[in-house]
């Protein structure tokens, strides 16, 4: 059963304080006695720590047998902190924003106050999960010493950006905008966003093979409709801008940490980090990646060769992309 962790005064990186700021998380198997058995798994855009567990089991890519396993829900997601659940949070239209920086210093938090755990054996990351993992490699070198990032980067890039922005312009073009909130459901709006997110996260090969067919869709339409559209419908419109927002100031960099040297902050991971895009990732392209694993010092490279796109990095449809992404986590927390 997931557990909420309280932040009284938490202080955000926008400048804005939430009176008290919710994290919602979920564990998974046993805390060592020496706490060396630590996985940290953040969850990625759109998700909840139960849409992201499926990959946790016996034979899975995560072992609770082995590991314990706590997933942190990320602000803006609907279950902790998040516009639809907290009047103190809002959007970027307010001068309201949720960063990675917010993410991991909470998550610290949680994981010190509620579990005394001083290090992470791994933190694993899909996508936004990924930038999360990353980002907890730079703020905490000394306390990481395992990352796997699939499928995302440390900096969103010009190119993410105006995928973002496609959406965000979608959601908000819907007439039940009226320029800081949305007054019913934006049926229009759903509409165009899923469309738009589904022609980028699976890739043209993937699309040219008819893939969805062997999901049981009837044709693209119903592709379209019941897995895409569907699912985001199932999220509050506000949440799904908020999590844009924290996408969009990504930027590892960009923190009083680091003062804006991105540069400085990727060779301060001093973690064992396998960067995994997938071979045809149309956002978090793999020449993206490969720039950042070069800059990392102790960087394996190891793209995935799926044509999923960046679905490769969450294969819950696609047992061969599970397959190779277990052999990898199998091999990361074999090393060093």
């Amino acid at each position: 059963m997931a557990q909420t962790f309280l932040l009284k005064d938490f202080a955000l990186q926008c400048g804005l304080v939430l009176p008290e700021a919710r994290v919602v998380y979920q564990t998974y198997g046993e805390l060592a006695p020496d706490g060396a058995n630590v996985i940290l798994y953040p969850t990625s855009y759109g998700a909840q720590h139960s849409d992201i567990d499926w990959l946790i089991g016996p034979g899975r890519i995560l072992d609770p047998s082995q590991w314990f396993i706590v997933i942190p829900n990320m602000f803006g997601n609907g279950l902790s902190s998040s516009p639809s659940n907290d009047e103190d949070c809002g959007l970027v239209e307010d001068g309201f924003w949720f960063t990675h920086w917010d993410n991991v210093r909470a998550q610290d938090a949680l994981l010190r106050e509620v579990f005394g755990i001083e290090r992470l054996a791994l933190v694993y990351g899909w996508s936004m999960g990924a930038q999360q993992a990353y980002h907890w490699g730079a703020l905490h070198p000394d306390r990481v010493d395992r990352i796997v990032a699939l499928c995302g980067t440390a900096r969103t890039t010009e190119h993410n950006s105006i995928f973002l922005q496609s959406l965000r312009t979608a959601l908000t073009a819907d007439p039940a905008w009226n320029g800081r909130r949305f007054e019913s459901v934006p049926d229009r709006g759903f509409r165009a966003f899923a469309r738009i997110y589904a022609s980028w996260a699976a890739s043209q090969p993937y699309y040219r093979e008819r893939l969805y067919l062997s999901l049981g869709y009837k044709d693209l339409e119903d592709y379209l409709l019941r897995a895409w559209e569907a699912s985001y419908r199932r999220r509050d419109p506000h949440n799904l801008l908020a999590m844009i927002d924290t996408w969009l100031y990504c930027d590892l960099g960009q923190n009083p940490c680091y003062q804006g040297d991105y540069d400085r902050a990727l060779h301060s991971i001093q973690a064992q980090t396998w960067v995994m895009p997938a071979a045809t990732d149309l956002y978090f392209t793999p020449a993206d990646c490969a720039a950042e694993a070069a800059q990392i010092p102790h960087a394996t490279y190891r793209p995935i060769p799926s044509i999923w796109g960046h679905r490769a990095g969450n294969p819950y449809q696609n047992p061969t992309d599970e397959a190779f992404i277990r052999t990898a986590v199998q091999e990361c927390l074999a090393s060093g």
